[in-house]
């Protein structure tokens, strides 16, 4: 009894629970087999949707009717998402069958929006952070970053200076906060800060924001008084490998012909002017618009693989671009590759390795300065049509017998353009390594390398040209290495609990660069057979080598409070210590706060139903400026002259040198500080959201180059000199017109922009912008009171009819015209610029309209002076026909005289810049994927898009969006002879696979 009894007792609580024990191993091990469907809200079949059994490498996509069917573990836990639709995850259980309907993602609050060092919600965001939808960038037909933000973002004014292939975008947040420091916004490309993002693919990006106010951009201190661009590149996802390929192909042309005066016109100028006397016999031989414009070529390939589990993903990418401009010898070409790769190493510890290369080279065509007889665009009207392009009587040379006219024609400069080549090798690498210490607290490192290779070479053919002759031909090599190292330890702690939620994150950053130049000329080529400079004869004395280094010392630190995302806090805090700062001046201390209320998550807004979310918010903050200024302004430099050892006097041929500038002991930062006032509304289910932002920057100790008086032993020095204020409005609306089988979304942004200089200390007026060697006259002048840029001179009054001069104002009402007459004659600041993007689609048609316009800015049109002026014996535009001729003609057009009393700096060149553009359209059609599935593929999209395909100005330039000195804040909206604007048809075709 009692052994039976054990025995029992042994069953029941032994083997039992053992029993019980494989049992449930062998239910958790089993496989099992699912099935399901997965639709969207119209109860419509999502293709190529993803099933992820969650942890593991496991899953599958829908088939063309929106089913699936997958073996996975009996407790699994599926992950169903799609793009453009909220993810869900589904307890699997005892379930076998699926019925599955997918929402459209439109939780806009919930969106995360990447901040500096870190990420948060946008619901919890305190400052005035925009995003650039990216969702678009491969159906629009653009290799510039800058491009694919341009009528983006309010606060942003992006422009394209002149429409050269390659020719970097000028971006401005939020105005000009410097003058002769830089104003170009800080870039961020994954956690690597930098200033040039020209060598990026658009079709690498993944999300871009912009940081516009002091109280966002303020952790990264020192280097943030432009605001900060934050971009992350594509990274692999979890799901099915990829393989994506992007291309088209474009045809561009000059948007507008100005026509010049015909051989026969031309002539009877020149017996007004008595100028030069012109031969019997010519006649109209050649067309220079046609031997110089072209219809240019641009196009791109892009392919990139993609692929991510639980553990790893990886995304790697290579493309070309090439870009053949409306100027028949001007090029841009860039190849670029890039890899980032993801692993989870252990559950504790992350890594993160990206390498990106490009090689961009290009050509630079001479433009601007027409009247030193090398611009193209202004020698096409300014070349006689009589003149051919070869000298008939000597091979091999260009025609140069202008008569006694200084003058090269298009072709002869375009030579020089093409042997003009600049090359840019740029190598970026970061690896980071990241630690969960604990649930709440992470902590980072890592290391990015930036190091640029420059190369830049020209040669002058010994023949062909007068100039080249005389040198016996010329070349330059010029060569540089930029290394930039950024060593960055961050780190972060984030803590929710009973409503409360905590972000901190501390950080230490240390950046130092090192550059080296090399600069060399020579001539006497024998010929243009050999072009290297080892072919030559005489080498410059001017020749030599240059080098500089500079590093910032940073250390940063964020605290983000929220109590149920309805009371919000944020503040930080970034000391910097910079070298090329004077010593005891060097380090900077840039706080900001920030705070926020959202109103829709009180009580008494219970019952508005219809507002989702309201959000009111402010900050202030510095920022700091160093960037611009040279590495050693703050020290006393030298120039070194070479004595020439040839000279009889060989006892005294040595270098001599001599100061070159006025040392600053004081030189330190130029600090921006900006409020910020913000409302965030978001209504009707999300279908319109609504931003509004009002703000006010001054910048103080402005970083300046100083000229001194003639009689100081140097010309200038660098020091803090001035003061200037920016303030504005900035409205955005973004919202959903019509959904359901036909869509109908709109963006809007318009921005408003004040600036002023408001203090300057040792000096009081600067001129700038010599726009004519017929004068030595400039026509910007900047002072105390006005904004930058302000254009300078007399007022015009029109033409006398009886003398056929221009009157010009007596403003001092003395009866003589002087240049105490002189005034303000124009604002190249808009009073408003502002776009638009309406995107429309049914079905697989997509239709995307973008609009950019910009408001009150005038612009300097000098280019006017060398094609209108008729002040020299260059060619003239047909404008010039309706000339005065004799006493009592009425026009607008003064007579032909040699001398500069017509061509002075004045209102006359003045005109308004406004416009309207429709900057693309594209139309563009994606398959049924029920169909691609056939043939294996995910997606296959084709699109036909225009840009600027029209615009409304009253600008007689070329373009209105132009610029020849670039990015300069002192001189803007200046039209010199600039490279035009073009329009372009591009085809494309997106494929997945």
């Amino acid at each position: 009894m009692k052994k039976s009894k054990r025995k029992s007792t042994f069953k029941r609580e032994i083997l039992f629970p053992l029993f019980v024990f494989f049992l449930s191993v062998g239910a958790f091990a089993q496989s099992i087999s699912i099935s399901g469907t997965v639709k969207d809200a119209s109860n419509e079949p999502i293709i190529g949707a993803s099933v992820l059994e969650k942890g593991t490498a496991n899953g599958t996509v829908t088939d063309l009717d929106g089913n699936f069917r997958l073996n996975v573990s009996g407790n699994a836990v599926l992950t169903v998402s799609y793009i453009g639709y909220q993810s869900q995850e589904i307890a699997v259980k005892a379930n076998h069958t699926f019925d599955i309907t997918l929402k459209e993602d439109t939780k806009f609050l919930d969106e995360v929006v990447v901040v500096g060092y870190g990420t948060m919600q946008r619901k919890d965001v305190t400052t005035s952070v925009a995003t650039v939808s990216t969702k678009d960038l491969d159906q629009r037909p653009i290799i510039s970053t800058g491009a694919a933000m341009q009528g983006k973002a309010a606060g942003v004014q992006i422009t394209q200076p002149n429409g050269l292939p390659g020719q970097e975008m000028v971006i401005r947040v939020r105005g000009n906060s410097s003058i002769n420091a830089s104003n170009d916004p800080l870039y961020v490309v994954d956690g690597v800060p930098m200033t040039s993002i020209s060598f990026l693919s658009p079709n690498d990006i993944e999300s871009m924001q912009i940081l516009k106010d002091a109280s966002s951009a303020a952790i990264y201190g020192s280097r943030a008084a432009n605001g900060v661009v934050l971009i992350t590149t594509k990274a692999g996802a979890e799901g099915s490998a990829k393989v994506t390929f992007n291309s088209f192909v474009g045809f561009s042309n000059v948007i507008k012909q100005m026509k010049s005066l015909n051989h026969e016109q031309y002539k009877e100028l020149m017996d007004e002017t008595g100028a030069i006397s012109l031969p019997e016999g010519l006649k109209d031989e050649t067309d220079w618009f046609k031997e110089t414009y072209t219809t240019g070529v641009n196009q791109n390939y892009q392919l990139s693989f993609s692929n991510g589990n639980d553990k790893m993903r990886y995304y790697v990418s290579g493309g070309y671009t090439e870009d053949d401009g409306i100027i028949k010898v001007a090029f841009y070409k860039r190849y670029n590759f890039r890899a980032n790769l993801e692993n989870q190493i252990r559950k504790w510890l992350k890594m993160n390795v990206g390498a990106s290369y490009s090689d961009y080279s290009s050509n630079g065509i001479i433009s601007g300065t027409g009247s030193n007889r090398a611009g193209v665009v202004l020698s096409v009207i300014n070349t006689p049509t009589y003149a051919k392009i070869w000298d008939d009587e000597n091979p091999g040379q260009y025609y140069n017998n202008f008569y006694g006219a200084n003058l090269t024609h298009p072709v002869s400069n375009m030579s020089r353009s093409a042997d003009n080549k600049t090359k840019n090798n740029r190598l970026l690498g970061n690896i980071s390594g990241e630690v969960t210490l604990t649930p709440d607290l992470k902590f980072k490192t890592s290391l990015a390398l930036d190091r640029t290779y420059y190369h830049y070479k020209s040669f002058l053919d010994p023949v062909k040209t007068s100039y080249g002759r005389e040198q016996f031909g010329t070349a330059s090599d010029n060569r540089s290495l930029s290394t930039v190292l950024v060593f960055d330890n961050t780190l972060s702690f984030d803590k929710s609990f009973n409503g409360h939620n905590i972000s901190a994150v501390g950080v230490t950053s240390y950046t130092t660069s090192d550059y080296e130049y090399s600069y060399q000329t020579a001539s006497h080529f024998f010929s243009s057979d050999i072009q290297t400079l080892n072919a030559a004869n005489k080498i410059s004395q001017s020749n030599g080598t240059s080098g500089a280094q500079w590093a910032i010392m940073s250390y940063a630190a964020r605290v983000a409070y929220n109590y149920q995302s309805k009371y919000l806090f944020t503040a930080n805090m970034r000391a910097d210590g910079s070298s090329k700062l004077a010593p005891g001046k060097r380090w900077g201390v840039f706080p900001s706060f920030s705070a926020g209320w959202r109103m829709s998550a009180e009580s008494f807004m219970k019952d508005m139903t219809w507002i989702d979310d309201l959000k009111i918010r402010g900050g202030w903050g510095q920022t700091g400026n160093q960037s611009g200024i040279g590495d050693y302004a703050y020290m006393q430099q030298y120039s070194i002259t070479r004595q020439d050892w040839t000279k009889e006097d060989k006892a005294n041929a040595m270098i001599t040198l001599s100061p070159a500038n006025m040392a600053n002991r004081d030189l330190t930062w130029e600090t921006t500080t900006q409020t910020n006032i913000g409302i965030d509304l978001s209504v009707l289910n999300n279908r319109l959201q609504f931003t509004a932002d009002a703000y006010y920057k001054k910048t103080t100790d402005l970083l300046m180059d100083v000229p001194l008086p003639s009689t100081a032993s140097v010309s200038s020095v660098t020091r803090n000199e001035g003061e200037m204020i920016n303030k504005g409005l900035e409205f955005a609306v973004n919202s959903k017109n019509l959904v359901g089988g036909f869509k109908w979304d709109t963006d809007f942004n318009i921005s408003f922009n004040r600036n002023e200089l408001t203090k300057l200390t040792l000096q009081q007026v600067y001129y700038y912008a010599k726009t004519s060697e017929s004068t030595s006259e400039n026509c910007v002048r900047m002072t105390v009171g006005k904004p930058l840029g302000m254009f300078w001179g007399y007022i015009s009054e029109g033409v006398d009819p009886q003398t056929g001069d221009i009157v010009y104002r007596d403003l001092d009402d003395n009866g003589r015209i002087t240049s105490s007459d002189k005034t303000h004659i124009g604002d190249p600041n808009p009073d408003f610029t502002f776009g638009m993007t309406n995107n429309f689609s049914y079905k697989g048609i997509g239709l995307s309209v973008l609009l950019t316009g910009s408001v009150g800015n005038d612009i300097y049109n000098a280019s006017r002076i060398e094609t209108e002026g008729m002040y020299s014996s260059r060619n003239q535009s047909t404008e010039v026909l309706k000339r005065w001729r004799q006493p009592g003609d009425v026009t607008d057009m003064p007579r032909a005289v040699i001398g500069t009393q017509n061509v002075k700096s004045s209102s006359r060149w003045v005109e308004d810049g406004s416009f309207l553009r429709v900057k693309n359209v594209t139309l563009s059609y994606e398959f049924d994927r029920r169909l691609l599935s056939k043939i294996q593929l995910n997606r296959l999209q084709v699109y036909a898009s225009a840009n600027n395909l029209l615009t409304w100005t009253k600008y007689k330039g070329f373009d209105p969006e132009v610029n020849q000195y670039g990015g300069a804040a002192t001189t803007q909206g200046i039209d010199w002879g600039t490279y035009p604007q073009v329009r372009s048809f591009v085809f494309g075709l997106n494929v997945e696979f």
